[in-house]
């Protein structure tokens, strides 16, 4: 059965390029569901709207999420509810800026 865990470790592989991090650290994920043990939302968001790798990610997050639900669905909704912001990001990455 897929847990939240297992959902965070994968997306922890996502990276975006331009900050050379992964989402997780950003603090780009808002809220994760699994349900029927299998099939995952994800909601998330990006830097910023005009952020020019954001279909990168998206693809990156799907890709990565369809690797570990096998026949699950995956669904990625992109939110700017929260806007992003540096506090978002992990203790450890806002200092390595």
């Amino acid at each position: 059965m897929l847990t939240v865990d297992d959902v965070v470790s994968a997306l922890s592989k996502c990276k975006d390029p331009e900050l050379d991090a992964n989402i997780v650290e950003i603090g780009l994920i808002q809220g994760i569901r699994i349900t029927g043990g299998k099939n995952v939302r994800v909601k998330l968001t990006m830097t910023s709207p005009m952020c020019p790798v954001i279909s990168l990610i998206l693809a990156d997050v799907q890709l990565r999420l369809k690797d570990i639900i096998g026949e699950g669905e995956v669904e990625v909704e992109l939110s700017w509810d929260p806007m992003w912001n540096p506090e978002m990001m992990d203790d450890n990455l806002k200092y390595r800026f």
